[in-house]
């Protein structure tokens, strides 16, 4: 019974993980699809960058009224309709004859992804049992990676294909469309899977539906996770903003900001940008810049699951820690490698290689982990979805900001500058964050609301929630 149990919370995490993977699908598969989209239509320098924002500005949108939506109408509602969205994109950018309509089915395929970037791991934190909560919310950011990985393998694919086969069919004579076209697959299996996923108990009590909650949670969990099902200081009410501003959760507040705003300045988007010409610099023979974004996608991907391993049994605040620490010294040691000329050198790949390690396990997931756990139930959706609008926000100042830094202070410099931020986010860290690992989502609350977090403060087992 208690692996029937298992299974079926298995299946649901890896139902809402598909709204992870396309994510991660459709902001890497325009990598391929650009330079063919550009030769085609000869997009000027203006609309090359539409259509590459065009999902930028829906993922804001979609972010903008996912929180509101996911507190008032449920968590699923809005995972459905983020569903719905990403297979209409897909099959647009396959069918519709015009440019214009393409980029359309992108600005959809956008609200997709901004949706699923807030509900998806406020969804699986809370119905998650707190001893393994950081483990399964980590499994979004590894279908995430696997999403990328997916869109670098089927870019590649198709392009070897059509190389091999050239033929006069339709996918054939536009062959990114394909490429945007296959979304269309995963995201028909999430709408699929999304069908039969229970509600969010936590929502549910919020709601006052406390029978559904605790039917949803003994199917589940059976007696494993009485903060769910039996938890009454769950109170039902209309939350609102200002409860972000009382005296214990400023500091929460400040954390959602502050950890998603690190993520996008810890230089991964610098680290990406100059993926090919390290590995290319370093001695490994590429045949096309496709092979190289697989190497650095199965790398991401891999050291990933560190973070799944490592977060629930030595915690979020170690790892983070360790994380920032990792990334600032290989940071430093990736612009030295510029600043000396040492690019051809494997050490350079040694170094950005050591970086995505310390990434893929700490600065990248625990911004989801720590931003879907901390804020009150009552205003869980709208709290994530200001952080993980800063998240979209912050990305886009990186991606305007890193070829100015490139131009004035170099290679060297600019690496050094997001080395900066990392040793920002490590004393941050040091001072703000908690350690949360195996506490129920009620348990924390109780005590940023009653006791306020110190520098280094620990939610120690002594400061017990009755749940009765």
């Amino acid at each position: 019974m208690k692996e029937v149990k298992k299974l079926r919370l298995s299946t649901i995490t890896l139902v809402a993980s598909l709204g992870g993977f396309l994510f991660g699908f459709d902001i890497a598969v325009v990598s391929g699809v650009l330079p063919l989209i550009e030769k085609q239509f000869h997009l000027t320098a203006a609309q090359e960058g539409w259509f590459v924002s065009s999902g930028l500005v829906g993922c804001i949108i979609g972010v903008a009224f996912s929180g509101e939506v996911s507190d008032r109408l449920g968590r699923k509602a809005p995972l459905l309709l983020s569903a719905v969205l990403f297979l209409l994109s897909a099959l647009g950018c396959a069918f519709m004859p015009s440019l214009f309509w393409v980029i359309a089915s992108r600005l959809l395929g956008g609200i997709g992804i901004g949706i699923a970037s807030n509900v998806v791991p406020l969804y699986i934190s809370e119905i998650a049992p707190a001893n393994i909560r950081g483990r399964l919310v980590t499994y979004y950011q590894l279908a995430v990676t696997l999403g990328i990985l997916a869109a670098y393998l089927t870019n590649a694919g198709l392009v070897s294909y059509i190389a091999q086969s050239p033929g006069e069919g339709f996918f054939q004579k536009e062959i990114w469309r394909a490429m945007l076209g296959l979304g269309a697959i995963p995201a028909l299996l999430f709408l699929l899977g999304l069908l039969a996923v229970p509600e969010s108990p936590r929502w549910l009590i919020q709601k006052g539906r406390r029978a559904e909650a605790t039917n949803i949670t003994m199917r589940l969990f059976g007696n494993t996770e009485p903060d769910i099902a039996h938890e009454n200081t769950i109170i039902k009410h209309q939350g609102s903003y200002k409860e972000l501003f009382a005296p214990g959760m400023r500091k929460a507040l400040l954390i959602g900001i502050l950890l998603p705003l690190f993520s996008q300045f810890s230089g991964i988007n610098a680290i990406i940008y100059y993926g090919p010409s390290i590995l290319s610099n370093a001695g490994i023979s590429l045949s096309n810049s496709l092979i190289s974004q697989i190497i650095f996608g199965v790398a991401n991907m891999l050291f990933t699951l560190i973070a799944i391993w490592k977060v629930d049994s030595w915690g979020r605040r170690p790892l983070y820690l360790y994380g920032t620490a990792g990334a600032t010294v290989t940071l430093i040691a990736t612009g030295i490698c510029f600043y000396t000329g040492a690019t051809a050198s494997i050490s350079l790949l040694v170094c950005v290689l050591s970086f995505l390690a310390f990434f893929a396990f700490s600065i990248g997931p625990l911004k989801f982990v720590v931003a879907s756990e901390i804020f009150p139930n009552a205003i869980r959706g709208r709290a994530l979805a200001i952080s993980i609008m800063v998240m979209w926000v912050a990305d886009a100042i990186v991606g305007q900001l890193t070829p100015i830094l490139l131009d004035n202070f170099g290679s060297a410099g600019t690496f050094w500058f997001f080395a900066f931020f990392c040793v920002i986010a490590y004393v941050t860290v040091y001072k703000l964050l908690p350690e949360t690992k195996g506490k129920s989502l009620e348990h924390i609350e109780k005590y940023w609301k009653e006791k306020g977090i110190g520098a280094g403060d620990q939610l120690h087992d002594d400061q017990h929630i009755t749940l009765h």
